[in-house]
């Protein structure tokens, strides 16, 4: 589709904008979640929904959205997200009830899931292949990687400065505003040939399989792993999501061409994705929960003990743009992931009285060092070598992958981690002090550190498995020349 030329760097910053806003709303209301459980009297069970709310429709969304903006309009999906992320954060801030707020996080979900990866196809098919797209992915990365952390700063913040309402009443003049300049830089592209022509059958049933699948994940901490509900659901998802995979490879025009998982580099982004999601969400949701509920820290503080992790984030994909030439995405990869379950390793050792600088910001420093050099080159491995009518499509699949990773993680860590605290409290029956409760809680945490820093390890055999260096192409193009703004 012709369009008039924009300049690509300028059309970085706007979908990066949209981006960053829909990144930081999964952790900006970690922090905000206690002030909100008091205001909404939401019980100690109901309150992740207003996390799941949203990994729910999100995740389940995100492939329809991809390959939508593939057929019908990169650009008309962006904005469509956008009109309906930033209405349902207004509506989320007037909430008066438990319901309405947990309706509108399953809106804003899925104004996420348009926005995102059609956000990411933009991107890709705004710059070539090689190393000018290499440059600019790496700038989504830092970006998309930093708004999670910086989305606990910017939760505390808001939360006690002014409300929690208003770390939903942000999004609304940010979103306009993104709104305003994607109506005016951003160009309409869309997959060649493929105009109207939708597989709903393929996208009811990935949508449903999805979407039951981290219903059941998200579900699984409260009913039981091993519950007939857990594993009715569960096992109901992958069927539907089979018979999703049978009816893709019979389609004239599918909803998912298979043929793009065949692609090495697709196939282990995805996987590492996967698994980084998992270790990363959790980390954050449990270290929120660590400084706030056992150090006692004000929302204000909270956040702030977790600002330099966005510094360490750009620093880490500065590194990554400057040495990638040098020892390749495959190696960077690798040792991205192994610092990053490094800092998870280190948490592992958190006392309850802990010093700040001693004990907790070691661990988030390395940590947030390794997703720095990591996400950069695992977006390029999910997103290379594919045709420009499949960018949507990609964009889809990693962020699901993103998705779907994070709520399993946050789901498997937390049930490790209650069943830890419970043992400890069982061990001590009738004689637990407001003490030991805090050492119970924190030894529950101890064991999510633990398996999430195992998740994120994982990864580095994974690469080393399935990435060879002939796979990586072009990748290694990333200038050091020039930070990556510098265009």
């Amino acid at each position: 589709m012709a369009a008039r030329r924009v300049n690509p760097w300028l059309v970085l910053v706007i979908v990066a904008l949209g981006q960053f806003m829909v990144v930081l709303d999964a952790t900006v209301v970690n922090v905000a979640l206690p002030s909100i459980q008091r205001s909404l009297h939401f019980s100690t069970g109901s309150l992740e929904w207003v996390i799941n709310a949203y990994a729910l429709t999100f995740g389940g969304f995100l492939l329809l959205g991809g390959r939508a903006g593939d057929l019908f309009g990169r650009r008309r999906l962006f904005v469509l997200g956008l009109v309906l992320f930033s209405t349902a954060s207004l509506v989320n801030g007037l909430a008066q009830s438990a319901t309405m707020l947990v309706i509108g996080r399953g809106v804003q979900g899925i104004g996420g899931a348009l926005v995102s990866p059609a956000a990411l196809s933009v991107l890709t098919t705004s710059f070539a292949e090689g190393r000018e797209r290499a440059r600019a992915l790496g700038v989504w990365s830092a970006v998309a990687v930093g708004g999670s952390a910086v989305g606990l700063l910017v939760g505390g913040v808001l939360t006690q400065l002014a409300s929690w309402q208003w770390v939903f009443f942000v999004n609304v003049p940010v979103g306009a505003l993104t709104l305003l300049l994607a109506f005016r830089f951003v160009p309409e592209s869309r997959a060649e040939g493929a105009e109207g022509r939708m597989d709903l059958a393929g996208a009811v049933s990935v949508t449903a399989g999805l979407m039951l699948l981290v219903y059941a994940i998200v579900n699984a901490q409260s009913w039981g792993w091993t519950s007939g509900a857990t594993v009715g659901l569960g096992t109901a998802a992958l069927a539907i999501l089979a018979g999703f995979t049978v009816l893709q490879s019979r389609r004239r025009h599918p909803l998912v061409r298979l043929g793009i998982l065949r692609l090495r580099t697709v196939s282990a982004g995805n996987a590492v994705m996967l698994l980084v999601a998992a270790g990363m969400f959790a980390l954050f949701f449990f270290a929120s929960i660590y400084v706030q509920e056992v150090q006692g820290y004000t929302p204000l503080r909270a956040g702030l003990a977790f600002l330099p992790m966005t510094g360490m984030i750009i620093a880490g994909a500065g590194i990554a743009q400057a040495v990638v030439r040098r020892i390749g995405v495959r190696a960077l990869t690798m040792t991205g992931l192994a610092l990053a379950a490094a800092g998870q390793l280190v948490l592992i050792s958190l006392p309850v009285h802990a010093s700040y600088a001693a004990n907790l910001l070691p661990g988030l420093l390395v940590m947030s060092l390794g997703m720095g050099l990591t996400f950069a080159p695992v977006t390029l491995l999910a997103t290379s070598r594919v045709e420009a009518r499949d960018a949507g499509l990609a964009s889809g699949l990693l962020n699901t992958a993103q998705q779907v990773g994070a709520a399993l993680g946050l789901a498997v860590l937390s049930t490790l981690a209650v069943n830890a605290t419970a043992a400890v409290l069982a061990a001590h029956a009738g004689a637990a002090s407001p003490l030991l409760r805090a050492g119970a809680l924190v030894d529950g945490f101890h064991v999510a550190f633990l398996v999430g820093g195992v998740l994120m390890a994982a990864g580095v055999p994974l690469v080393a498995a399935l990435v060879r260096r002939t796979d990586a192409g072009g990748l290694e193009a990333l200038s050091a020349e020039e930070p990556p703004l510098a265009a």
